[in-house]
């Protein structure tokens, strides 16, 4: 049974996410649940907790292009497509990143790293099926904390390469 999520309007931050959002004028909505740790799927989770469709929350991943560590933004719902991302920066070779040192990049645990307020600014790929929707919902920087913008001001605050990364 889905949990309901507490919503909470923009601002009310904690994390370096939602410090960068609300320093930034950027409007947004803080949507927050209560994470499970035995759920298989953390952006599942977080869809069937918020009673979003899963093609509008998006994870962040973090892969390493050509030795260099880039972050994917994709929908929740499929998967990314690393030749894709690859290409999108223009490398030749991209493997996921090692979960350890992106935690340690990112500032952020896996199941929380959002593309937003990171400790390291990396490059960033957000899949372009983003542009379909008026908003997105991404990682908060926590497990359970989810913000909901939209997909323009996600991709300008992060200097986001739009791309087609994701695989249904």
């Amino acid at each position: 049974m889905p949990k309901k999520p507490k919503k909470q309007q923009s601002g009310g931050g904690g994390t370096p996410a939602t410090v960068a959002l609300t320093t930034a004028g950027v409007d947004f909505t803080v949507h927050s649940y209560d994470h499970d740790p035995a759920h298989p799927s953390y952006g599942e989770e977080a869809a069937q907790a918020m009673g979003v469709s899963p093609d509008r929350v998006f994870k962040t991943l973090v892969a390493d292009v050509d030795g260099a560590l880039t972050v994917a933004v994709v929908p929740v719902a499929g998967s990314l497509d690393l030749k894709a991302l690859a290409t999108a920066v223009g490398g030749k070779r991209a493997a996921m990143a090692d979960p350890a040192l992106a935690e340690r990049t990112t500032g952020y645990v896996r199941g929380g790293i959002s593309p937003l307020g990171q400790r390291k600014k990396l490059p960033t790929v957000l899949d372009a099926s983003a542009s379909a929707h008026p908003t997105i919902c991404v990682s908060a920087g926590r497990r359970g904390l989810e913000v909901e913008l939209a997909p323009t001001a996600l991709a300008t605050l992060t200097n986001a390469t739009l791309a087609p990364i994701g695989r249904a």
